[in-house]
């Protein structure tokens, strides 16, 4: 499908004896962020074992999860928006050096990578992978402070852009989100079967969820987060490194997040909802039906049925089980390659005037065949209704889209994009209405990166 994908997920998890286990389904639940790669580095406090590969969580960890024995792990699911797709990148990354030992994982995209690297290099540093978070690896190595809290601090000063960082140490673990809090980075507490606690930090809460951590907060931007042992006791400290210059993803609500997911302190799912909700207020159409595009236009689809007492029907059945395809490229191929995929119900379909909800629309591709199927199944009227304003800017802080010459809502009119998919008419949420749907009512007054809408870059 064409819409934009996450970056990453983090998770580490800190005095658990089944540390390796918890971060493996936590890398499980959040799945959605990333299919390429995972990894996991475990220690159990002389040395950083690290189990990764290429694939999904459960093929890469089908076997050897049992060798990773310690207290403290890092894992990390990748979706690759710097670098390249390839084992060299794959996280999290590990080194030895004059400290001792140090893994890290990286969710999100540094804007200096190319700056920074060409500095290490003249200075003797060799690389070996294509990844911009390797540039933190060697800022840590070079560093001639005496601590490696230290070290990290003076390493995430030379650099600039979107991270929530998990490093690992042989006795400590360290959480740190960028002084924007791009991307979201949650803590989370769990109690040992011998009473003692351990702590958690992952990208999503849904993966507290799963492991039966309780949620305490979100690590706010600019913050360092310190966990180590006292007393056999977890216990962390809090530094702030950087003051906070709020300015979280917005997209994290319209796409990326699980809709179970508390995100910046919000339920994804209620966001969506009231995305669907304020559509519905925004534009009134006529309409026999209302139908999303599974499963990103679901949710919004509900709030838009219910505002507009339109009945609600999952008119399109989505195939959850695709593998590789082999598929010229001919139209009716391309069209034929949507319906492997989705799969509309004529009976419901046809003869109907439909509206139907989705998340985003980015090249328009996929809109127009989506939109062509269901001509053919009988659908009368077509209302295309999108649950977010027009993305009309690439992203550079980790989200993988498109330059601005392949954004549809870029180079066309919403005439000319309606023309293009063939709806009988186009809708897309204003920016002061997805401002609502989060609760703010001034699209100015919280801090919210939106230059996907409106071009404002913060970096």
């Amino acid at each position: 499908m064409e819409s934009p994908k996450e970056k990453c997920a983090v998770v580490g998890v800190f005095n658990s004896p089944y540390s390796a286990v918890l971060c493996y389904y936590s890398l499980f639940a959040m799945q959605h962020r990333g299919q390429e790669s995972s990894g996991i580095s475990t220690s159990n406090g002389l040395d950083i074992q690290t189990l990764k590969g290429e694939g999904l969580v459960t093929n890469v960890f089908s076997t050897g999860l049992e060798k990773l024995i310690g207290n403290a792990s890092i894992g990390h699911n990748r979706y690759s928006t710097a670098g390249e797709d390839s084992k060299c990148d794959v996280q999290p990354i590990f080194a030895r050096y004059s400290l001792g030992q140090i893994a890290i994982a990286h969710n999100g995209n540094l804007v200096n990578t190319k700056k920074v690297r060409e500095k290490l290099i003249s200075n003797g540093a060799i690389f070996q992978s294509h990844l911009d978070t390797e540039n933190i690896i060697h800022l840590i190595a070079q560093s001639k402070k005496d601590k490696l809290k230290d070290r990290i601090i003076e390493a995430l000063s030379q650099i600039k852009g979107a991270y929530s960082f998990v490093f690992l140490s042989r006795g400590k673990l360290f959480a740190v989100r960028d002084e924007y809090g791009f991307r979201p980075l949650s803590l989370g507490k769990i109690t040992n079967e011998d009473g003692s606690s351990a702590y958690v930090v992952a990208s999503e809460t849904c993966a507290f969820d799963l492991i039966n951590a309780k949620y305490i907060r979100d690590v706010n931007p600019g913050e360092m987060l310190i966990f180590s042992l006292k007393d056999d006791n977890a216990t962390f400290e809090s530094v702030q490194i950087f003051p906070p210059k709020p300015k979280k993803c917005i997209f994290e609500f319209v796409y990326f997040s699980r809709p179970d997911s508390f995100v910046f302190n919000k339920c994804v799912y209620e966001v969506r909802k009231n995305m669907g909700i304020i559509l519905a207020k925004e534009y009134k159409i006529q309409a026999d039906l209302v139908i999303p595009v599974p499963d990103s236009g679901v949710i919004a689809a509900i709030g838009y049925s219910q505002e507009s007492k339109i009945p609600f029907e999952m008119g399109i059945v989505r195939n959850h089980y695709i593998g590789r395809t082999f598929i010229e490229p001919t139209q009716s191929m391309r069209e034929l390659k949507v319906k492997l995929k989705l799969n509309p119900i004529k009976a419901l379909i046809n003869n109907k005037d439909i509206i139907v909800i989705d998340d985003s629309i980015v090249r328009g591709t996929t809109s127009k065949q989506i939109i062509s199927i269901l001509r053919k199944t009988g659908a009368k009227k077509i209302h295309l209704v999108i649950a977010s304003p027009q993305t009309i800017a690439p992203c550079y802080y980790g989200v993988d889209t498109p330059d601005t010459s392949q954004l549809i809502s870029a180079t066309k009119s919403i005439e000319e994009i309606r023309e293009f998919v063939g709806a009988d008419s186009l809708s897309f949420l204003s920016l002061e209405g997805l401002y609502k749907s989060i609760g703010n009512d001034d699209v100015n007054a919280d801090g919210y990166c939106k230059a996907c809408f409106d071009k404002q870059y913060v970096l």
